[in-house]
């Protein structure tokens, strides 16, 4: 029996929570144990590069994925032509890349860079051969294919940094980890998915793509630059350890939000182009996601926010007390992140690249020239301001969704206020429940637990639909997996 829509979305939500919530576990453990083991200087000299890598697999990539999701029908051409152009152009890449180390080491006024540049952009040409595979998958919403790819890279990955970690390898082991996901989850593209290329090289159906493709292509690379703009300004104007202090912090905030985002990714651009002839089911659905992520994220994100200090002391030690402070200003934008990610790929799926691209491109002009002007001021000062903007964006990416849907602000606040007010009171009153309490450990635990049945209890007493059919959900699920067993 066929899977209708609905079942389809549910499905494809649950192996995204499996997918992200077993990838931030995982980063959970590994993190701290990274954390404790290398120095700020280390996660300086991986951050300051990280945005090259990034432009690299995202030029490769070409917004090919997002362009075959969009096809009425896609055929082993297009896959076959999207693979051999992203090989070729994502070799090219690695050389051009290869060659400008120097140049980047001169900007960063940091020598060392110049080997660890060459190998970590070793993962650009590992990513070319999975682009085809990942656009099969995710097209076909093979959603738990795609979470078992990620887990089993991320374990392997992490688990070798560990060990070059504990045996002094200092940032090489950060920058394995990296070229050793992207090698790992390619290969595992290849296992799960059935489609193979052949040796027929015709460009024609990805240059045909490519009018579409090349808008998205741009907005992720103004959409790297916007996320990395402080790695790469304080890399230039403070030292690495500056750079490493606010990377923890933004790779902590990244790893709860990614929860919720990635989640949202996975099935949330397909479901809405699947329907994109019926406005009223659209916009029944959009609020319906709306409403579960800001029922999961703001109390997430702002819990984080609430803990982040003991959490940070907890996990990796002292010496990363400031990145404690700054993460908590950055969780207030990660509330809001996945929202702005499901309006994005509504966006999308209304094939209105061009609004995608100046949206982003708009926030990343404002973000640079801004940034330049207060850098004087202070990391801290800088944080702020960066938070103050996602923040603003968000109503920006909102009034263009408003075009294309009758999604009035009242209808729109309606779906978030209530889950934002309420995680906000809950963790008010859980900082005042908890001020007494002086040992780390323990208040780190009260304030988690506390925090969570409050939350709970509240969406209990308000009867709110969102918490009933997850419940529902799962137990369905569980019902389910007993009865097979």
């Amino acid at each position: 029996m066929a899977e209708t829509l609905k079942e389809k979305t549910a499905k494809g939500l649950f192996w995204g929570i499996m997918n992200n919530g077993t990838q931030q576990l995982l980063g959970l453990v590994f993190g701290i144990w990274l954390g404790r083991k290398l120095s700020d200087y280390d996660y300086g000299m991986t951050a300051m590069i990280v945005v090259f890598t990034l432009i690299a697999n995202s030029l490769q990539d070409s917004g090919f994925r997002t362009a075959i999701a969009n096809l009425k029908e896609a055929t082993h051409k297009d896959y076959n032509s999207v693979f051999w152009f992203n090989v070729i152009v994502g070799t090219s890449l690695y050389v051009i890349l290869f060659l400008a180390a120097p140049l980047i080491a001169r900007y960063y006024h940091t020598p060392e860079l110049v080997p660890l540049s060459r190998y970590a952009f070793l993962a650009t040409i590992f990513a070319s051969f999975g682009t085809a595979q990942t656009a099969y998958l995710f097209r076909n919403l093979m959603v738990k294919q795609t979470a078992q790819c990620n887990i089993i890279a991320t374990m392997t990955a992490s688990l070798v940094a560990v060990v070059m970690a504990s045996l002094g390898f200092g940032y090489w082991a950060l920058a394995t980890q990296g070229v050793l996901y992207v090698a790992v989850n390619t290969l595992m593209l290849w296992h799960f998915s059935p489609w193979r290329p052949t040796f027929h090289l015709d460009f024609g159906p990805a240059m045909s793509m490519f009018r579409f493709s090349s808008k998205i292509l741009l907005t992720y690379i103004i959409n790297i630059i916007n996320n990395n703009v402080l790695n790469v300004l304080l890399g230039y104007y403070y030292k690495p350890q500056a750079v490493g202090q606010y990377n923890q912090a933004s790779q902590w905030n990244n790893k709860a939000g990614s929860v919720i985002q990635g989640m949202i990714l996975q099935v949330a651009q397909p479901v809405l182009a699947g329907i994109d002839d019926d406005h009223e089911r659209q916009l029944r659905a959009l609020r319906k996601m709306v409403r579960f992520t800001a029922f999961l994220s703001f109390p997430l994100m702002f819990g984080l926010a609430l803990v982040s200090h003991e959490f940070i002391i907890i996990a990796i030690t002292e010496k990363w007390r400031e990145s404690a402070y700054l993460l908590r200003m950055l969780c207030v934008a990660g509330a809001v992140a996945p929202l702005c990610t499901l309006f994005n790929n509504f966006i999308i799926s209304k094939k209105r690249s061009d609004i995608y691209l100046w949206v982003t491109a708009s926030l990343g002009v404002v973000q640079i020239v801004v940034m330049l002007l207060i850098w004087p001021y202070g990391i801290r000062v800088m944080v702020m301001v960066y938070v103050a903007l996602q923040l603003l964006w968000f109503f920006i990416w909102y009034s263009q969704v408003a075009r294309f849907l009758s999604y009035g602000l009242l209808m729109l606040l309606q779906d978030i206020m209530p889950f934002a007010l309420a995680a906000a009171a809950v963790m008010a009153a859980t900082f005042w429940l908890t001020l007494g309490i002086g040992n780390l450990w323990l208040l780190l635990g009260c304030r988690v637990l506390l925090a969570a049945l409050l939350y709970y209890g509240i969406m209990r007493l308000a009867k709110v639909q969102i918490l009933q059919e997850c419940q529902d959900f799962l137990l369905k699920r569980f019902k389910k997996q007993h009865g097979q067993g």
